[in-house]
């Protein structure tokens, strides 16, 4: 995992270079439930020290702890990350109980309010992520590459955007870029390995991980175990294409 994106390493040999890396990854942990921990890991760590990297010597983040005006968007994510969030949020039930917080119950609910809805329906619902408590994200140790590389120069004009007054802005390129490669490279090592490689609707397939015991046994053996969550706006034809093109160059 030494590979870093600079400006004289492309982009398209980065993402081969993740790729590759992922693809060890599954060959090592293959049917092993260690797996989604070993790919995430990797994944989270690669995106961190390459965004450090790409965004040196440009302005600071406006983000900080306890901002949450972009948490309002429809959230993406692959089936490891929902398989580690749905185990994150079963270890700290405990904790959740004591602060009187039902998270449960609270995807639930959010999951009925949003299921079926697309980006653009989802933004004009402005409804608060069902993780974000006082402003603070229950589940930040595990959020989601697509929330990992969501990222903002300017409160003011992210207020204004979640208010519906403005669509422009000043999005981190870094973080969008970034995320975007590692989370394609590893999309397309899963689906060389014949495991299922879309995104999910993360409200919705949380609720299906919290009722599956066996979700990640069902994954690892191939199976589509959130396909009713599935995000359609590229189909897996599309994508295969994408990816088989990339190997080809």
């Amino acid at each position: 995992m030494g590979t870093h994106l600079r400006e004289d390493y492309g982009a398209l040999a980065f993402f081969k270079a993740q790729k590759h890396a992922f693809a060890d990854t599954l060959k090592r942990g293959a049917a092993r439930e260690s797996l989604v921990d070993a790919l995430l890991g990797q994944a989270y760590d690669s995106f961190e020290r390459n965004v450090e990297i790409q965004g040196d010597g440009l302005p600071p983040l406006a983000c900080h702890k306890g901002c949450a005006t972009c948490c309002t968007l429809r959230v993406t994510a692959t089936a490891p990350e929902v398989l580690m969030i749905g185990r994150y949020i079963r270890w700290s039930a405990g904790a959740l109980r004591e602060m009187e917080i039902d998270l449960v119950e609270r995807i639930y609910s959010a999951d009925v309010k949003t299921r079926g809805l697309d980006e653009g329906d989802r933004v004009k619902l402005r409804l608060r992520c069902p993780y974000i408590h006082k402003g603070n994200c229950l589940i930040y140790q595990v959020r989601p590459l697509a929330c990992r590389g969501h990222a903002s120069y300017d409160v003011r004009t992210c207020v204004e955007a979640a208010g519906g007054r403005i669509a422009e802005v000043p999005y981190s390129l870094p973080h969008m870029t970034v995320r975007s490669l590692v989370q394609n490279a590893m999309q397309a090592a899963l689906r060389d390995a014949g495991l299922a490689f879309g995104l999910y609707e993360l409200n919705h397939a949380v609720v299906l991980e919290l009722q599956d015991g066996q979700a990640c046994a069902g994954w690892l053996a191939g199976a589509d175990i959130f396909a009713s969550a599935r995000v359609h706006e590229v189909s897996d034809e599309e994508m295969a294409r994408t990816y088989d093109s990339l190997n080809a160059l």
